[in-house]
């Protein structure tokens, strides 16, 4: 019987492990750092099990990998360049949702050379998208045409009916993968001129689309630069991949990042501190002073602005106690 490892069993992982253990052809093996939470997924059934993996454990991580016959990796994307290495030693195929980092590509002709498979950016964005984009070009060169201005849309976003919280979002996927997104820089074309944007100023540039009569904005997406020569539209003057959100996200995450909230600076000695006063530390403002009024002044807009009732809804002004002895901003 056939063995697949799946590397985490976070949010995306339940779908790929329903289908591979449909048929009861293939032994499914979950490893997790949350053994509960791959468990769950499982459900006692057949050729299945969850075992406790900590990514940092190579000995443990060798092991599983060297009796496997292919890998999934759903774990952080710093940790596949790791996990590859080891595949390319037992000869295991490997695949990821992530996009080909330059210490990936540095493996891909190890692992040519080898036979074995790498296969990256197998997702919605990265992904899919990349699917559908390679579809309307094909069409448009089938008919004799080329591309000239080449945009793409993305973007996971809840149901119209299920939009139902103030940030307009809901997490498909790591919710410290989405904030941390949120500091990426940014390059795309424009009628032949090079469009660069610094992590701190991504969410400044964006602006409102209409899809399927529904209002949404848009933000650049990483670097669009590559897929002009990926996708093979050479003589495109215009090429941007953008990311889609409901409106007054931008707006918002424009100011967590400004307020300092997608940093990773250890906070310590935080035990039964109360939420407040934790944002209070993120900020640099003292115990006397109220959040909400010290944001609206910063931003001159009220204190019952959307931007602080989507901050509000987090809790971050409660006087909840924090239950853990350290964390960062972006954790927080």
């Amino acid at each position: 019987m056939k063995k697949a490892l799946i590397l985490g069993a976070g949010m995306v992982a339940k779908p790929m492990i329903d289908y591979l253990l449909e048929d009861g052809g293939i032994e499914v093996i979950v490893a997790s750092r949350t053994i509960s939470r791959a468990e769950k997924i499982l459900n006692k059934r057949k050729n299945s099990r969850a075992v406790q993996l900590l990514a940092d454990d190579d000995k443990k991580l060798n092991e599983l990998i060297g009796t496997a016959d292919i890998t999934v990796s759903l774990l952080p994307y710093t940790y596949h360049v790791k996990v590859a290495i080891i595949c390319l030693k037992h000869g295991i195929p490997l695949v990821t949702t992530s996009y080909v980092s330059p210490q990936m590509q540095e493996l891909d002709k190890e692992a040519m050379a080898k036979g074995v498979l790498f296969l990256n950016e197998i997702g919605l964005d990265p992904g899919i998208d990349h699917m559908s984009a390679m579809r309307i070009i094909h069409e448009v060169r089938s008919r004799g045409g080329h591309i000239i201005e080449f945009r793409s849309y993305c973007g996971g976003l809840p149901a119209p009916e299920a939009n139902d919280n103030p940030w307009g979002y809901k997490f498909s996927w790591s919710p410290r993968g989405v904030l941390m997104a949120g500091r990426n820089d940014a390059k795309y074309l424009k009628k032949s001129e090079l469009i660069e944007i610094p992590g701190g100023e991504l969410f400044k540039n964006h602006w409102p689309i209409k899809i399927d009569q529904i209002d949404l904005e848009t933000y650049p997406n990483r670097n669009s630069l590559p897929y002009k020569k990926l996708y093979g539209i050479d003589k495109a003057k215009t090429v941007y991949r953008g990311t889609l959100r409901y409106p007054g996200w931008c707006g918002t995450m424009q100011v967590v990042s400004e307020l300092g909230l997608l940093t990773e600076t250890e906070m310590r000695g935080l035990k039964k501190e109360t939420y407040i006063n934790i944002f209070r530390r993120i900020l640099k403002i003292g115990q006397d002073i109220d959040p909400r009024n010290h944001i609206a002044s910063l931003y001159n807009i009220k204190p019952d602005d959307g931007i602080i009732n989507k901050l509000a809804w987090l809790d971050i002004f409660s006087e909840k106690k924090f239950t853990g002895e350290s964390t960062t901003p972006l954790d927080f």
